[in-house]
């Protein structure tokens, strides 16, 4: 087949990329480049089965030839663009979106819409099941990208039931790995980071709020299973061993034998409105797609942390 993946510069779009290649098709990546890297495909670009175009999907987009499925990964994800890049997260969520679908309906492609475990918001219900409608705050400065994927979802289905396009919706729950950005701002490069650096880890708040870590290979296998399924509606794709903020910082400090401790903090404004308790139910995914995540914490961390550490040596920081 012939795959098009927005935002496939970024983390998960990249590693989508090598996933598809790998199972024979071709892909052309298209990618603003404001949160992605050519690093991420520099491998590619030798591959005759892999293009690159640098556009921005919140301004019209068309791609020459036949495509059969579209990968909609273009967004910013992390707490630190929420506040620097809020327009523009909404206009790719919207926009974007819009115009990614427009382009479904033309080719008579399927359009698989990267959503997250952010709609949720602040759940009342743990674990959180697909038919769970959330507790989102819009005026928070996390609404920006939780209201974003909402509607990104509403239009998405929205196609679906007027123009009969096949929509496929991945709920994205915290993914870490290889080629996630130093200066990301998610709780993975900021622990590993400063760990690497022998610093204390930075926890805001008492550290009691939970996360569960799905290592990248694990989602995109997820995804890719979704991609090709006959599965209508969302499916959430994340881990669901949970775990405490203070103990995932922990473990990260065990890992890289960093003996500088934790530093707890005040929660600051661009943090209010953190998710006390995040945890993905997984039925519909171990049902519907026979997924579940396979790699062990230690084993996809410790990979992480060789990137992080490869990456602080290039920034000159190791």
């Amino acid at each position: 087949m012939r795959i098009v993946i927005t935002g496939g510069a970024g983390f998960v779009g990249s590693h989508l990329g090598d996933r598809l290649l790998a199972e024979g098709h071709e892909v052309v990546a298209i990618d603003n480049l404001v949160t992605g890297s050519l690093r991420n495909i520099a491998h590619l670009t030798d591959n005759p089965q892999f293009s690159f175009v640098k556009h921005d999907v919140s301004e019209p987009f068309f791609v020459d030839g036949p495509v059969d499925r579209i990968a909609h990964l273009a967004s910013p994800a992390s707490p630190v663009d929420f506040l620097r890049i809020p327009i523009q997260i909404m206009k790719v969520n919207s926009l974007g979106t819009y115009h990614a679908l427009g382009m479904a309906r033309k080719k008579g492609a399927r359009l698989l819409l990267a959503s997250t475990s952010e709609v949720y918001g602040d759940p009342l219900v743990h674990p959180q099941t697909e038919d769970y409608n959330g507790n989102v705050n819009t005026l928070g400065p996390r609404g920006a990208y939780d209201e974003a994927k909402r509607f990104a979802e509403a239009l998405a289905m929205a196609y679906h039931r007027m123009h009969d396009v096949e929509v496929r919706i991945v709920r994205i729950f915290n993914t870490y790995g290889p080629r996630m950005r130093l200066d990301d701002g998610r709780v993975v490069p900021n622990f590993v980071s400063q760990a690497l650096r022998g610093d204390a880890l930075t926890v805001f708040g008492d550290g009691a709020q939970t996360r569960s870590f799905c290592y990248v290979s694990d989602l995109v296998d997820g995804i890719y299973r979704l991609l090709q399924s006959d599965v209508d509606g969302p499916v959430n794709i994340g881990n669901p061993d949970e775990m405490t903020i203070r103990e995932f910082g922990e473990r990260i400090n065990a890992a890289t034998g960093n003996a500088a401790g934790i530093d707890l903090l005040p929660l600051p404004y661009e943090r209010s409105g953190d998710p006390s308790r995040r945890c993905p139910d997984i039925t519909r995914a171990q049902t519907l797609l026979g997924w579940a995540p396979a790699v062990p914490f230690d084993e996809g961390m410790g990979e992480t942390i060789r990137w992080f550490r490869t990456e602080l040596e290039h920034a000159g920081a190791g």
